[in-house]
């Protein structure tokens, strides 16, 4: 049976904690202030760079042939199951596939490239591991920024894959109490000039196009980090304020 001395000692630990939520309450309400301001002329970058996929009709190629998974999440957590739910669709779109030998996966962030390649059955499945080409770490600290996404395309452009088709798995912030992850669709360049509407635009030259399907890759993947980022400062900030709630409430 409790004494009163460890009854006291619990709740005196209980209100530390609420105290410790609640600015973390407040730090999450200005970042996620300061992500929704920003974010709105962002939303930009994602409009114009995936206008050309709709006028110009591209259409992906064989589901068969290579196929890119980007996923988009942080290094940190306290957010409720926001980096959870991306890595739920990276394992659905992987089954979908079936065959996995022929999909490759760039990760941002520590805690959905722990999810997408943890051991499982005591070290005897490595889950994703050998899709994963390679991951970014140390992000979500500061806000993105389009260095970073030009990092990760340049990184990406390097490596000397080739894919055929390619998806972008992200958060997409819809309110300060709601998101949903969603998928925008990447092409690369041979996809794209494979395009019978782009051969109505004879002036334009094959190196022009290559520049522009690059720095549009860094666009949407500029758009895609800012969305991500809202959703996570917004989630962050709910979860924090139900914490608060909950210890007053013991």
């Amino acid at each position: 049976m409790a004494t009163l001395k460890r009854i006291q000692t619990r709740l005196k630990s209980v209100k530390n904690i609420q105290k410790i939520t609640q600015s973390m309450k407040m730090i999450a309400a200005a970042r996620y202030t300061k992500a929704e301001r920003e974010l709105k002329p962002v939303r930009l970058y994602g409009d114009g760079a995936t206008a050309l996929y709709s006028a110009a009709e591209v259409e992906a190629l064989d589901q068969k042939e290579n196929h890119l998974i980007i996923a988009v999440s942080s290094d940190r957590g306290l957010c409720g199951g926001i980096h959870s739910n991306v890595s739920k669709a990276v394992k659905a779109t992987m089954a979908e596939k079936g065959d996995t030998a022929n999909v490759k996966m760039i990760i941002i962030g520590d805690k959905a490239r722990t999810q997408l390649q943890r051991c499982l059955l005591l070290f005897i499945c490595r889950l994703y591991a050998d899709n994963i080409m390679f991951s970014v770490n140390d992000y979500g600290r500061k806000t993105p920024a389009f260095e970073d996404a030009s990092m990760v395309a340049g990184a990406l452009l390097d490596s000397g894959y080739e894919f055929d088709t390619g998806e972008i798995i992200f958060n997409r912030f819809r309110s300060v109490v709601s998101y949903k992850t969603s998928s925008q669709p990447v092409f690369p360049f041979n996809v794209l000039s494979q395009s019978e509407k782009m051969s109505i635009y004879d002036d334009v030259d094959s190196d022009i196009l290559r520049c522009y399907s690059e720095f549009q890759l860094a666009s949407i993947l500029y758009y895609t980090l800012m969305e991500a980022n809202c959703s996570e400062q917004s989630s962050r900030m709910t979860a924090m304020d139900n914490a608060s709630k909950n210890a007053g409430k013991t």
